[in-house]
């Protein structure tokens, strides 16, 4: 084990990144790896310089009306972390924007984020050029396609414009003189609320760093680290837990554009990979993977994958995994533990769970200021369990995680969105949108995550707004009425359900309104997270007092067959070409696999 490097720096990113391209054991090891190149932290040095003189160049002057705000919408590229450093040292704000938004809301996300300039991946070219017309700030110069294909780009080249502006690959440029603070908004990271567009989260210098201290000290990383990010980097879960931890300790990162199941152990082996950062379903789909792959043979997957020559993976972090996936993940890659995390981009409330730490559990809960909550704003009792481990008391237990402080731990507040802060923080309390419960043991509290309210829904490690799911069902136009939530998962975090009242006389085509859904998803405002896999046809919605649906009662029985023995149901799967209607027979195989994954008791709360 090497001893830590220290780094004598202000805590912002450009001198961060100076003290470590100067350091003599530094400056030539690789810093970012892919399947085609390699950057050296001196490299990524002068990559972030060049591209911080060239967005100057193109911002300046900056002020009130004029911000040093860059939007992205990249794949993971070493250009995209060579965006975000030369933000940093230009003193600007880079905006990650989703790459699977479309239509209106991807220009209503880039409008209400002010970005004057935008680099945009050669794959989603002719999304953004399908919304130019709609698009306030940016002029059409300052939309800048980066090359990641052998085509040429339709647009403004980006490379050839910074090579143009600023200097060809490799220049050693002096960094810009920028007065950068540790309290300098450094990135914008988007979340979904529960109405309109995603909000944007504030990230500055200071929170970013410090996180990527806590996780590298946690995990008790060394400069010989090398992290995996095929989670987005645009996305609070790979820049966290995978970029901000080995940027610590002088580590390196091998990165892949987009996760895939079946390049994951090839990647691991082939660059040394020791730590990878997670969010629930993709940790299912590698095991799937590999078991295909061997054919089930248990004992070929430990010789050959654990038992790998070049396999050096130690670690998983992140959050939405199975128990039982998790069991058989530190078993097959072979890991000395795999941390499942509770969190978000807000970075108010955090834990970080040990292989140790009672099954199924988040973590122990260390913040005394963190409480559950009830909606009347009482505490909710810790969780009783029966010899069978099943909550005797689930209906008092659960409730809202919340932080009952005067202040709100790393939580900088939403972009340009006062009422959202108003609403995540009132009354000295910061709501965290999701539902969980404490359970102590040996005198200790331990968390478990129930998943979002009503209103939210969680998929693939991402929340988004039920009500934006349900508007853009209603667009369907046999469709009169719609509601949208979250129903159990096997897997890990919710799937997608929908309950639709279609207009008088209109019968419901299940291969049809696949189309449709498939169709919103290529070309419309749908992100593929949002795709329904459950439909539901109603007669009509029950409502509340202020005539709002009421959703408890949809999600409470969700697709469970055998409280709707009557109603319609459909449903999709991987493979599916058209909604099929869901038996009896459908439910009780899908029973079994929530039984294999120990997640019976989702099905009948």
């Amino acid at each position: 084990m090497t001893a830590p490097l220290s780094f004598d720096a202000p805590l912002v990113l450009g001198a961060q990144i100076e003290a470590r391209a100067q350091h003599p054991e530094l400056a030539d090891k690789t810093l970012l790896i892919d399947a085609r190149r390699t950057w050296t932290w001196r490299h990524f040095r002068d990559e972030s310089v060049r591209t911080a003189h060239f967005l100057r160049s193109r911002l300046e002057p900056t002020g009130d009306a004029r911000p040093g705000s860059v939007g992205m919408i990249l794949e993971n590229h070493f250009e995209l972390l060579s965006l975000y450093a030369g933000c940093g040292y230009a003193g600007y704000t880079l905006f990650g924007i989703n790459t699977g938004l479309r239509g209106e809301t991807l220009a209503g996300v880039i409008n209400a984020s002010g970005v004057r300039l935008l680099v945009v991946d050669q794959r989603f070219e002719s999304e953004v050029e399908r919304v130019a017309s709609q698009l306030k700030n940016v002029a059409p110069e300052n939309v800048l396609v980066l090359r990641t294909s052998d085509s040429a780009v339709a647009g403004h080249d980006y490379e050839a414009a910074l090579t143009t502006e600023a200097g060809a690959s490799g220049a050693d440029l002096d960094a810009p003189s920028v007065d950068v603070t540790p309290e300098t908004n450094l990135m914008v990271i988007y979340t979904s609320g529960t109405t309109g567009l995603p909000k944007g989260i504030n990230n500055s210098h200071f929170k970013l760093l410090a996180i990527g201290m806590a996780i590298s000290g946690r995990l008790e990383l060394e400069r010989e680290t090398v992290g995996y990010a095929c989670m987005p980097l645009f996305h609070s879960n790979a820049m966290f837990l995978g970029f901000q931890p080995a940027f610590q300790v002088g580590g390196s990162l091998a990165m892949r554009e987009r996760f895939s199941a079946s390049q994951f152990v090839p990647d691991v082996t082939a660059h040394g990979v020791t730590y990878w950062n997670y969010v629930g379903e993709p940790v299912h789909y590698i095991l799937g993977a590999l078991e295909r792959a061997y054919g089930g043979d248990e004992a070929r997957i430990l010789a050959e994958v654990a038992g790998h020559p070049d396999n050096a993976l130690r670690y998983a972090l992140g959050n939405g995994a199975a128990p039982p996936d998790i069991d058989r993940f530190i078993r097959w890659l072979g890991l000395e533990d795999m941390f499942e995390l509770y969190g978000s981009t807000e970075a108010a409330i955090s834990t970080f769970r040990r292989k140790t730490d009672p099954r199924g559990s988040v973590g122990v809960v260390d913040d005394e200021a963190v409480r559950i909550l009830r909606e009347d704003g009482a505490e909710c009792p810790p969780a009783e369990v029966d010899a069978d481990g099943k909550i005797t008391n689930y209906g008092e237990a659960v409730g809202e995680i919340c932080r009952v402080a005067p202040e709100t731990g790393l939580f900088q507040g939403y972009f340009d969105n006062p009422e959202a802060n108003q609403s995540k923080y009132r009354d000295g309390v910061y709501h965290s949108g999701d539902l969980g419960h404490i359970r102590i043991v040996d005198d200790k509290r331990y968390l478990y995550f129930d998943g979002r309210t009503d209103d939210w829904i969680r998929k693939d490690g991402e929340n988004f707004s039920a009500a934006q799911v349900a508007r853009l069902l209603m667009e369907h136009p046999d469709v009169t009425l719609a509601a949208a939530y979250g129903a159990p998962c096997a897997v890990s975090d919710e799937l997608v359900m929908a309950a639709l009242k279609l207009r008088p006389g209109a019968e419901f085509d299940p291969a049809a309104f696949h189309a449709w859904c498939s169709e919103q998803v290529e070309h419309g405002g749908m992100d593929r997270k949002w795709f329904p896999d459950f439909i539901r046809l109603v007669d009509e919605f029950t409502f509340t007092q202020t005539q709002k649906i009421l959703v408890r009662n949809l999600k409470k029985d969700h697709f469970h067959r055998e409280r709707l023995a009557e109603e319609p149901l459909f449903w999709r799967q991987r493979g599916f070409d058209a909604y099929r209607p869901f038996s009896i027979e459908d439910f009780q195989g899908l029973r079994e696999s929530f039984e294999r994954a120990e997640r019976g008791d989702l099905l009948d709360r």
